[in-house]
């Protein structure tokens, strides 16, 4: 007979735990009895079938009220997490796969200028539209974010691509103008028409040659068979511009980087660069939860403000 319960019981291991975890909780079996709306002797059942399982004691007894012995105590904090996250299975399932954006976390990877220059009014719309979803931001390089994007460590990525891969979807969704920056007084200043072999004698300041911009750069100058000089590696856009002031070389850069207080000079270069494209990296066949899903409509939905920047002016 006491094999039989033992089988029976056997079969519901989730009820076993929930009862121990109330228990474990409560210290009385009348009260896990309570909060479960179940009998007292049909705790006490779940718990001793589960005592039979493990072959061990999970509670003294110590007259009405009952403790956990160490065994007891390692098991609800194996079984605690497990026990809460089955109960709310059903929540969760709603948020996260049926559609409910209401609540829920959304993981973006990003290099540094788009999380400065484009990401904060997106998520400054996104925050007041779904308070209670949590955004990270993860700081990365292009190679560490698609990384990550394939490794599913994220939701998805915004930034920049020149080269897609084919397990890669990149949906474009913001343009600006690339721009020669100058110190202010340069020679190049005021000439009226800058070529690139006006640009190829004066030391160039770009990013790290692993990104976007330095492989943008270098391509097109390799095209027209024009040779040029970097004098220095530098990331982030800020420091860039820094450098630039400082007159240690000049600079192409995506004219969203530019503000009205740069002390620079920033010429249009369209003609010899093309645009800077940004938007939406994704693994191909990657399901999104309803908190990312929620955010790619708020991105598709909202017109930066220095979208379509126009380089050609002096900043003093």
């Amino acid at each position: 007979m006491q094999e039989s319960r033992r089988y029976y019981y056997k079969g519901n291991p989730l009820k076993q735990l929930r009862a121990f975890c109330a228990v474990a909780r409560n210290g009385k079996m009348s009260a896990a009895a309570d909060e479960l709306y179940l009998s007292q002797s049909a705790i006490s059942l779940q718990v001793k079938a589960l005592e039979q399982e493990l072959e061990t004691v999970l509670f003294e007894r110590r007259g009405p009220h009952i403790q956990l012995t160490p065994e007891g105590r390692r098991l609800l904090e194996m079984a605690q997490p497990l026990v809460e996250g089955m109960d709310s299975l059903n929540q969760r399932f709603r948020t996260e796969v049926t559609g409910d954006p209401g609540s829920g976390e959304v993981v973006i990877a990003a290099g540094e200028s788009t999380i400065i220059y484009i990401l904060p009014e997106l998520v400054a719309r996104f925050r007041e539209r779904y308070p209670k979803i949590h955004v990270q931001l993860r700081n990365v390089t292009g190679r560490d974010g698609l990384a990550m994007i394939r490794d599913d460590q994220v939701d998805f990525a915004v930034g920049s691509m020149l080269d897609v891969p084919a397990d890669i979807r990149y949906t474009a969704l913001y343009s600006f103008d690339p721009a020669l920056i100058l110190p202010l007084g340069h020679e190049l200043a005021d000439k009226p028409d800058i070529q690139l072999e006006d640009i190829a004698p004066f030391g160039l300041i770009l990013p790290p040659r692993r990104l976007t911009t330095w492989r943008m750069v270098d391509r097109v100058f390799q095209q027209q068979r024009i040779p040029y000089n970097v004098v220095l590696e530098v990331g982030g856009w800020e420091v860039i511009k820094r450098y630039v002031e400082l007159g240690f070389g000049i600079s192409i850069v995506t004219s969203i980087c530019l503000r009205e207080g740069d002390r620079l000079v920033a010429r249009n270069m369209s003609r010899f660069f093309p645009r800077r494209t940004y938007g939406i990296v994704r693994r191909r066949g990657r399901h999104l939860p309803p908190a990312a899903r929620a955010f790619l409509q708020e991105i598709q939905e909202t017109p930066l403000s220095r979208a379509d920047a126009q380089a050609g002016h002096s900043s003093r």
